[in-house]
């Protein structure tokens, strides 16, 4: 059985959610959370352990701008459409799809995939484990290196 905790992080994440579709859009939405980022916001890379502890601040920022350039870089559309967030102006939960594993993104499927990040302010639950790309695992470790 769920704890509460771990029942209220999956209804959120099965929960209502808007694309941030234009690359504009995203952009103005990435000013928004910079400017709500705090030490309470958690870092989840799906696939691997889930964080017990909230990410820092800085770590937060850094984040957002290491996952700009890589949905730039490797998501070569001129819409974006892989930023999902249950609220564009107070976001809680982002979901962030990884443009080299979208699957089956439209229209119906019986395991639609998974995001490959998620920034929440709820601890997250371990959704997947064990499918997490080995070449984006490097790239999450290589971002928190110390």
């Amino acid at each position: 059985m769920d704890s509460p905790v771990e029942q209220q992080y999956l209804e959120a994440f099965r929960g209502s959610f808007t694309s941030l579709m234009r690359w504009p859009d995203l952009d103005s939405f990435w000013r928004v959370l910079k400017a709500q980022a705090d030490d309470n916001w958690y870092l989840y890379a799906v696939g691997e352990e889930p964080p017990i502890q909230p990410a820092s601040k800085q770590d937060l920022l850094t984040f957002i701008d290491e996952i700009d350039g890589l949905l730039h870089r490797e998501h070569d559309e001129d819409y974006c459409g892989v930023v999902y967030a249950d609220d564009s102006d107070q976001p809680a939960y982002i979901k962030i799809f990884d443009p080299n594993h979208l699957g089956v993104s439209c229209g119906f499927s019986e395991k639609p995939p998974l995001p490959g990040w998620i920034i929440s302010r709820l601890p997250p639950v371990d959704l997947e484990p064990g499918l997490y790309p080995k070449n984006r695992q490097r790239w999450w470790q290589k971002i928190f290196k110390s």
